[in-house]
């Protein structure tokens, strides 16, 4: 029997069990450096697996489950792997490790040596916790780990141990654990109507009580308080007052991560209940995407527009990720096959383009001496050309140039609204409206970083370290890659939502 064992199979598994292994470990670790070689190693070994299930997955076109322990269904644990699986767990593991690599030198500086060994902790934590979402097939193990990344994500945040991050991390734990909790009461009256907690039984479940008629409106509860709580923890408009304070506080590394993936993790797990749980077809017809999509069109003008009257950098950045989760919303709210693979290949673009912003704006700010008014970063794009560049790619990016990622995912939105009745109209606007929003405080950010210095401007000469000259270099190299060889990912992410139906 041992000779039939699909050892590929086992990668999922073996990947969130490695993560929080060297959770675990890394206490016995007292120096930061040897934790983050720790970590750095960990992640290799998981982005080398994920890269290795996403071919494998590709090549077999399958998806299959693993069975965690030795109880099946009800009530066994179970993963769920194919290729939008590992497409995810491969692209968290390159952002994390170049968002790690790149911002070391600010983790080293921010946190004090004794508690650099604490803070990688917390990193292999919520990256276990962010793989389990990615790979989860039932909402026991989906909702132990939003807990855990919800932990993580406050100790990240507060690592600088400052009174900032403070007040920062209580906002933020106190507007999660609400998203939680409305997660929670979800799961429960869920499993009280179907008797189950795995995805497949509850689907099955689901299914034949929509077609009898039976629990329409705890269904209607049920649904609402899991997307809600989902949209909550992944901050969509009106829920996103935790993010300007929590990105300003942590250290870049922090805030990347948490931009970049962590909000994503949450989106990922909807994507699931969405295709694994309820349906496209049962989302429809309970209003749920017409309600997403509605706060999607409201994020991405209401963060656009905040961003423009933001004065700090790091603090413009966080209402430009709210935007950019609005866009997500909208192209699931659409309710169509095309409208996720342009909301699954938005999730892939501002993951690699907003980690990358937060280097770079480490980078300037530390050229400014701390500074992080717009005013005093004015030259540190000369001072700093790596970061400068890095930052103006970025920007490029967001707004929606040509060439760069997010001209991608924003053609793959308008082409979706033709396919999404009486929703066209509002996409394109919007759209439109947000694109030269986005333009008119990433340009002008843009410019100033490059004018040059006033006079009464003090800029320090930062050593460039080739961790982070590396970094910047293949961030900016993977999102021209993403907005020029879009096809492949594309093509992955289609085949994987064919599978996950």
């Amino acid at each position: 029997m041992i000779g039939h064992v699909n050892i590929v199979h086992n990668f999922p598994f073996f990947s969130i069990f490695l993560a929080m292994l060297c959770g675990i470990i890394t206490p016995l670790i007292k120096n930061g450096k040897w934790a983050y070689r720790v970590h750095t190693l960990m992640v290799l070994a998981v982005g080398a697996m994920s890269f290795v299930l996403l071919i494998t997955t590709v090549r077999n076109q399958e998806t299959f489950t693993f069975m965690m322990g030795h109880f099946p269904a009800p009530w066994g644990n179970e993963l769920r792997a194919g290729p939008l699986e590992a497409l995810m767990a491969l692209l968290f593991s390159v952002v994390m490790l170049l968002t790690v690599t790149g911002g070391f030198e600010f983790i080293k500086k921010d946190i004090l040596p004794q508690k650099q060994n604490l803070y990688f902790i917390m990193l292999n934590a919520i990256f276990g916790a962010m793989l389990a979402l990615i790979y989860t097939n039932d909402l026991f193990t989906a909702y132990v780990f939003v807990e855990i990344n919800t932990i993580a994500s406050c100790a990240l945040i507060m690592a600088k141990s400052t009174a900032e991050s403070i007040v920062a991390t209580t906002h933020y734990l106190i507007i999660s654990l609400l998203g939680s909790g409305l997660f929670l009461f979800g799961v429960c009256i869920l499993y009280s109507i179907t008797g189950h907690l795995l995805m497949p039984q509850l689907q099955e479940a689901i299914q034949q009580l929509v077609a009898t008629g039976q629990y329409r409106l705890p269904l209607i509860v049920v649904t609402g308080f899991m997307f809600i709580g989902l949209g909550i923890k992944s901050a969509l408009f009106p829920f996103h007052s935790m993010l300007p304070g929590a990105y300003h506080a942590a250290t870049p590394s922090s805030s990347g991560i948490l931009s970049g993936l962590v909000l994503k993790s949450y989106i990922i797990l909807a994507l699931k209940l969405i295709f694994c749980v309820f349906s496209l077809d049962i989302m429809r017809q309970l209003d749920i995407t017409n309600v997403l999509f509605a706060l999607g069109l409201c994020g991405m003008v209401f963060g656009s527009l905040r961003a423009m009257k933001e004065t700090r950098m790091k603090r413009m950045l966080a209402y430009s990720s709210v935007a950019q989760i609005g866009y997500v919303y909208m192209g699931i709210g659409m309710g169509t096959d095309v409208g996720l693979i342009a909301a699954c290949f938005h999730i892939v673009a501002h993951a690699v383009t907003k980690a990358m912003l937060f280097i770079c704006c480490g980078g300037l700010v530390a050229t400014a001496n701390g500074k992080e008014q717009l005013y005093y970063l004015r030259g540190t794009g000369r001072q700093n050309k790596l970061a400068g560049i890095g930052f103006m790619v970025g920007a490029f990016s967001m707004v929606g140039v040509p060439l760069f990622a997010g001209f991608v995912s924003k053609v793959y939105f308008a082409t979706a609204s033709v396919l999404a009745p009486g929703k066209m109209a509002a996409v394109l606007i919007v759209l439109a409206a947000s694109m030269v929003l986005n333009a008119l405080y990433f340009i002008p950010s843009s410019v100033a970083i490059w004018s040059k210095p006033l006079p009464d401007q003090e800029l320090v000469k930062v050593r460039t370290t080739p961790h982070f000259s590396v970094t910047v270099i293949l961030f900016i190299c993977a999102t021209m890659a993403l907005g020029i060889f879009y096809h492949p990912v594309v093509n992955v992410i289609q085949l994987g939502i064919e599978l996950l139906r």
